[in-house]
């Protein structure tokens, strides 16, 4: 029962059989490099456990198979069994003292946000369902993306670092017309009202991400429909989130005729495009990376003055920044 068969490596390994002693540093091999100390060794029911600390992040580990490095092959833990390396016991019990003291630092740090996220948690139960209208069949909500791929490894993943919660909706069907309503609602999707078709992302397949609006799923903000299908998982789901009011977002669509300012000398205008959102049109093609840099970004079919055209669309908040770069100010 304690004897293992390594595929890769085409060996069988026993476990019950001791192979480092106690001080002996080893290291990690494959994954990362570090080295740890042997400060203690239990036998069990499966062979020996060897109870480790990491040398440069003070924390422990625990391995049950370490192989001499004259045999290394792929990720593990390894010894030298030619020219074997020890630590003094005196360091190995100050550095385990070390060890067990942020250990149980973060054991304490890890309380306290556990209690902090419950109080964001009781607080946003209350005020979501206080919002939350009895006929609800779905919540839209906009959601931060930050992509967390590496492409070197042809890794693709992709994180939420933010929700918040832009409307409501009577029905179950996923419409994208439905979704671009409550854009404006929040400043850093209000360019996603205006209709582009690839905005439009619809990914109802096995390990697909659902219908969703907006440029990527890797990066930026992205809106989509949350279905109720019980109102009180629904409540306790949103809970954290709602506990943050400004994670809350509800209001009628506000869209104003556009009102154009002064033309600048580049031949761009400046639009008030609706009540969260401002938008430049004309010929932009030779400063298109600074207003990029500006957060902007490009829609071929805005609306102005009732024609469809391409434009760039920014958050209200820079329109003081967009009317000094064009000299309007």
């Amino acid at each position: 029962m304690s004897k293992v068969f390594l595929l890769g490596a085409n060996r069988e390994i026993d476990r019950a059989k001791q192979v480092v002693e106690v001080n002996q540093i080893i290291q990690m091999e494959g994954y990362h490099y570090d080295r740890y100390v042997v400060y203690d060794i239990r036998k069990n029911d499966w062979g020996i456990a060897y109870k480790l600390i990491n040398l440069r992040t003070k924390e422990f580990f625990t391995a049950d198979i370490i192989r001499p490095l004259s045999e290394k092959f792929g990720i593990g833990y390894y010894y030298d069994s030619e020219n074997p390396q020890f630590m003094d016991a005196f360091e190995v019990l100050i550095l385990q003292q070390e060890a067990e003291y942020k250990k149980k630092a973060e054991q304490d740090e890890a309380e306290k946000e556990k209690v902090r996220v419950e109080q964001v948690r009781e607080i946003g139960r209350k005020r979501f369902a206080e919002i939350f209208p009895e006929d609800a069949l779905g919540v839209i909500v906009a959601r931060l993306k930050q992509d967390d791929s590496d492409r070197m490894t042809d890794y693709y993943a992709h994180s939420t670092q933010q929700t918040v919660i832009i409307g409501f909706s009577k029905h179950k069907r996923d419409l994208f017309s439905e979704m671009r309503k409550h854009a404006p609602n929040l400043e850093e999707t209000a360019y996603l009202s205006e209709f582009n078709e690839d905005y439009e992302h619809r990914e109802k397949y096995s390990m697909g991400d659902g219908y969703y609006l907006g440029e990527s799923k890797y990066s930026g903000w992205i809106i989509e429909k949350v279905p109720v299908y019980n109102r009180e998982r629904t409540i306790e789901d949103f809970a954290y989130t709602a506990g943050n009011e400004e994670n809350i977002r509800i209001g009628k669509p506000n869209t104003p005729p556009n009102k154009p300012t002064e033309e600048s000398n580049s031949g761009c205008t400046l639009v008030e495009y609706s009540a969260k959102a401002v938008a430049v049109f004309g010929e932009t093609r030779a400063i298109k990376d600074e207003l990029k840099a500006m957060g902007g970004r490009f829609n071929s079919r805005l609306t102005f003055n009732g024609k469809k055209l391409a434009g760039w669309i920014f958050p209200k908040s820079q329109e003081q920044r967009l009317a000094y770069y064009f000299g309007l100010d």
